[in-house]
């Protein structure tokens, strides 16, 4: 039986117009549906996204997910993308793509671009925020653009910012990371600034603490100024960045089971 089919749907006008891929299953009459938001250079096809596919289809669970602009196979240059384009895209296939109740699960940056969605709808729409039901956020890295990246690179790495228009980050993943100055400087229009927040519904964090991308004490201090008593915290003793381990799926299709059972209740 093969999955589904790889689609696109324009995002952005005029200069700014881009195609984005996306893949969706539905789910099942009265079972929620749930998109993936992946983390910083990777795509709808990774590990964790393959994963949750098997597991939205033995729940029932509807699936939508896509790749970023400058990710996989959507349009664009990861060099020329940003936070704000990011999330024009996330509001645009929440809004455009799936239907009734969505619980939004987000990966390192994904967390991040997950709690501007929330926030968007939330500010902006509120028919919209009444669909998305629960967030489940795995070693979020909200306002990574100045706490993770800028606040935390040396001296040399922020002078060729400014200088060069950009600096080349080492990773795990793979080849360098090229960090602009247009990204660091749209990050700062997209910030949670450790802002009060009331999400008005559940926020389940799952977060390695060997995690050397996501410090723990970065998720910890999620919970500092997200109020309303929703925002929960589980912490993986030996778990690293990527989450993806079967013992770290496990805790982590149990966290998206129990808020589909609160939106089914």
């Amino acid at each position: 039986m093969s999955g589904p089919q790889v689609q696109f749907v324009e995002v952005g006008s005029e200069t700014t117009r881009r195609r984005i891929a996306y893949l969706s299953q539905p789910g099942k009459t009265g079972q929620p549906g749930i998109l993936w938001l992946a983390g910083l250079k990777s795509d709808m096809v990774s590990t964790k996204a393959e994963a949750l596919a098997h597991f939205t289809a033995e729940r029932g669970y509807g699936y939508t997910r896509f790749d970023y602009s400058g990710h996989g196979q959507s349009e664009g240059m990861f060099e020329n993308a940003t936070i704000g384009d990011w999330l024009e895209e996330a509001i645009a296939v929440f809004s455009e793509l799936t239907t009734g109740a969505q619980i939004v699960v987000g990966s390192s940056t994904g967390g991040h671009v997950a709690l501007l969605l929330l926030r968007h709808l939330v500010t902006n729409d509120a028919r919209e925020a009444e669909r998305l039901r629960g967030l489940v956020l795995i070693a979020p890295a909200w306002d990574l653009t100045e706490e993770l990246m800028w606040k935390a690179f040396p001296e040399q790495a922020r002078r060729e910012i400014m200088d060069q228009g950009y600096t080349l980050r080492p990773s795990d993943y793979g080849e360098p990371y090229r960090i602009t100055r247009r990204f660091i400087e749209d990050g700062r229009e997209h910030l949670l600034a450790r802002q009060p927040f009331n999400p008005g519904r559940p926020i389940a964090i799952l977060q390695g603490l060997q995690d050397k991308d996501v410090p723990a004490a970065h998720a910890r201090e999620l919970l500092s100024f997200v109020e309303g008593g929703q925002a929960t915290l589980v912490e993986v003793p030996d778990g690293e960045h990527r989450l993806s381990r079967p013992q770290d799926l496990e805790q982590l299709f149990a966290l998206i089971d129990a808020q589909a059972r609160a939106i089914a209740a």
